[in-house]
């Protein structure tokens, strides 16, 4: 997790998640994207903390991937004032990296960041529009379950599951859920049913089935012996505070405040500037430099390879030039006698 202030803020109106989500991105990219995408908010979103949560890319190529999302269109980094308070005398600046699973193009980050975006504007891919237009995406994910029947249905509300044909709970599916996200934490349906009432609980208090999951999966040891007893012990020990509830305060007493405009970080250097200065995320010195290509990258061709070896070889191998005849040594009279 980022610090308070920091970190990943999911931006609005996105598609419902899919398979082929980020098949229009490199293969680099589309492993690094399905990473961002499952972070929660708040999270950590600097390629150091990003490079060290995956063992496939380090630092450099994790830099270069953001950018690269970022000219893609899901991904946009922006510096926000704080004002003074909390114990802090002067103002100071926040970074936010706004992540949207539905590739953007620049005229709807401006819009989105000027804060004039519309509920229900959804901006993609063509590839993505042709998906959503046509319905394509989910008859083949319906065809390809082979068991449709023991497929988890969708989550309901958060208390305990209630009987009859309604199907589990929001609490009782997060728990089912956990197999998928950390295979050592699998549970049975007896244990999902034991333990529904405490994550019932966490979703009475405002906890939600994101931050219920990464505080069950976080730290786990190796191995686990008995993932019923572990949960059990972390949904206690864990529990957050009960909240009082607060009642909003009328709309006639709240003054509308002025609307204030985000300032786009460059996702390579972090420079500020407008929206419309910092087409896909980047600034002037960093598109026209030689970080980030919208160009697929092409290998080179293999006989230039083969010549380039050829030619650093002789170029290592000493060089002998031909021998130059020396003076006759002159004869020994004492060898001669």
């Amino acid at each position: 997790m980022a610090s308070p202030g920091y970190g990943k803020r999911s931006a609005p109106d996105q598609s419902p998640p899919r398979r082929s989500d980020f098949d229009h991105l490199p293969a680099r990219a589309a492993y690094l994207a399905s990473l961002l995408d499952r972070l929660c908010e708040n999270a950590a979103m600097d390629a150091k903390t990003i490079a060290k949560s995956q063992p496939l890319y380090g630092q450099a190529a994790v830099r270069t991937t953001l950018n690269e999302l970022g000219v893609a269109g899901h991904l946009r980094r922006v510096r926000l004032s704080v004002p003074p308070g909390a114990g802090v005398n002067a103002t100071r600046w926040v970074v936010h990296t706004y992540w949207s699973r539905t590739a953007r193009d620049d005229e709807w980050w401006a819009t989105f960041l000027n804060g004039d975006v519309t509920p229900g504007a959804v901006a993609s891919t063509p590839g993505a529009a042709e998906v959503q237009e046509t319905g394509a995406e989910e008859p083949r994910e319906a065809e390809e379950d082979p068991e449709p029947s023991r497929a988890l249905p969708p989550r309901t509300a958060n208390s305990p599951r209630p009987g009859g044909d309604s199907g589990p709970s929001t609490a009782y599916d997060t728990l089912a859920r956990l197999g998928l996200r950390e295979p050592r934490l699998a549970l049975s349906a007896a244990d999902c049913a034991a333990l529904e009432q405490l994550a019932a609980d966490w979703l009475t208090r405002g906890a939600t089935p994101e931050l219920l999951t990464g505080a069950l999966v976080a730290g786990l040891p190796d191995p686990v012996h008995s993932p019923r007893g572990l949960v059990r012990r972390r949904l206690l020990d864990k529990m957050p505070p009960e909240r009082t509830v607060v009642p909003p305060a009328p709309a006639a007493t709240v003054a509308p405040g002025p609307r204030r405009a985000l300032l786009v970080a460059c996702t390579d250097c972090g420079v500020p500037g407008r929206p419309e200065a910092l087409p896909g995320g980047l600034c002037r010195g960093c598109r026209s430099g030689p970080g980030v290509s919208r160009q697929p990258v092409h290998r080179p061709d293999p006989a230039v390879h083969a010549l380039a070896v050829e030619v650093r070889a002789g170029m290592r191998t000493p060089q002998r030039g031909p021998a130059t005849p020396g003076p006759t040594p002159a004869a020994d009279p004492t060898l001669s006698a």
